[in-house]
């Protein structure tokens, strides 16, 4: 392949995706981000995390499976004082529950 068409191929999908950016900006100025769809996908995001998460502590897999119950809820009820502990700031929450699941893991296993 030639360099010119490599540069062709470049800038047609950078324009391509710069034209829907722009599309994105025109709409976005319409849509009323606290209307009932938007709490709809807002609620169903939050379910799916929530089950993601739910699943992980239950039943794991790959190396997380090597770690006990306890340990696993214990990571979790760690990560929610500090969210709420900090305010409800998710990265609080992120921290300590990873923080604590790994000392917890290293000791005990």
């Amino acid at each position: 392949m030639q360099t010119e068409s490599l540069w062709l191929i470049v800038l047609g999908c950078a324009a391509a995706t710069f034209v829907w950016r722009g599309l994105g900006v025109v709409v976005v100025k319409r849509i009323d981000s606290r209307g009932a769809f938007f709490q709809w996908i807002t609620c169903v995001s939050y379910a799916m995390v929530a089950g993601l998460v739910f699943r992980m502590i239950i039943m794991p897999e790959s190396d997380l499976a090597s770690v006990s119950l306890p340990i696993r809820v214990g990571a979790v009820v760690i990560a929610f004082a500090a969210y709420f502990a900090f305010r409800r700031r998710l990265v609080a929450g992120v921290l300590a529950g990873s923080l604590s699941l790994s000392v917890m893991a290293y000791l005990v296993g």
